[in-house]
């Protein structure tokens, strides 16, 4: 919608003024449409319902997959701490589950980037912190290749002797699950869904209305991309559905 408003601009400063109200008028309207209407919130219910919450009823757990993205790897190298983000649940839960199920196989998967020439991944950050979460070193497995969730999928299959008997649980913010799911299922890896993070509330979508008009732009610009994700990885063959489900 900025870019569209922003070329209304530049088509005025050449006098062609109707081409410039349109692209103005579009783009201002759009921003205001997303900033002041719940639309990110309806785009995020969606995803979010597909999976429900995990309730553990006495099932066996021999392993739990936690994908990388809750921590800002940027601010947790510059202030040397574990500094999470809006996805940072992943991680609490990743503490939870370790405590829970100590003989379980907990694994981290990826998170790789370079600031300034230095790589630098949230595995390695997690790692070198990892008594603020209350757990010993050597706990958490940790794979550290991956740059994105197909990936994630890929390397740590690739790593793990899983058996078929195994049953373990893949960690992700409830939005990211149907992607997530889809790519861990195409890999041949029978995973469940171990949601986390919420960012709609159904049954409140009144109260919705009188968010910060930068909170719904947040939310529905991260959703578009999800969204756009579940189309890439369903056309690219990464994924044999859509919108994945239980």
């Amino acid at each position: 919608m900025l870019l569209v408003a922003a070329a209304g601009w530049g088509f005025l400063f050449i006098r062609r003024i109707r081409t410039a109200k349109i692209l103005l008028s579009a783009g201002l309207v759009g921003l205001l449409f997303i900033g002041f209407l719940p639309l990110g919130d309806r785009l995020a219910q969606t995803l979010e319902m597909q999976f429900p919450a995990w309730h553990a009823d006495g099932k066996r757990v021999d392993g739990v997959i936690v994908l990388g993205g809750g921590l800002n790897v940027w601010s947790s190298n510059a202030w040397d701490s574990m500094v999470l983000n809006g996805a940072g649940n992943r991680i609490v839960a990743m503490a939870t589950l370790a405590k829970t199920y100590p003989s379980a196989k907990i694994v981290f998967t990826g998170g790789y980037g370079s600031l300034f020439g230095k790589s630098i991944s949230e595995a390695d950050i997690i790692e070198q912190h990892i008594s603020d979460l209350g757990l010993s070193p050597g706990r958490i497995i940790f794979e550290r290749k991956s740059h994105n969730t197909r990936e994630n999928a890929e390397f740590t299959k690739e790593m793990l002797d899983v058996k078929l008997d195994e049953h373990w649980l893949l960690v992700t913010s409830a939005w990211h699950m149907p992607r997530a799911m889809g790519l861990f299922r195409k890999v041949g890896w029978k995973v469940e869904a171990y949601p986390v993070g919420w960012i709609s509330a159904p049954g409140l979508e009144n109260s919705s209305l009188g968010t910060e008009a930068s909170s719904h732009l947040a939310t529905f610009d991260m959703m578009v991309r999800e969204w756009i994700g579940l189309i890439a990885a369903r056309v690219l063959g990464q994924s044999d559905e859509f919108l994945p489900k239980p």
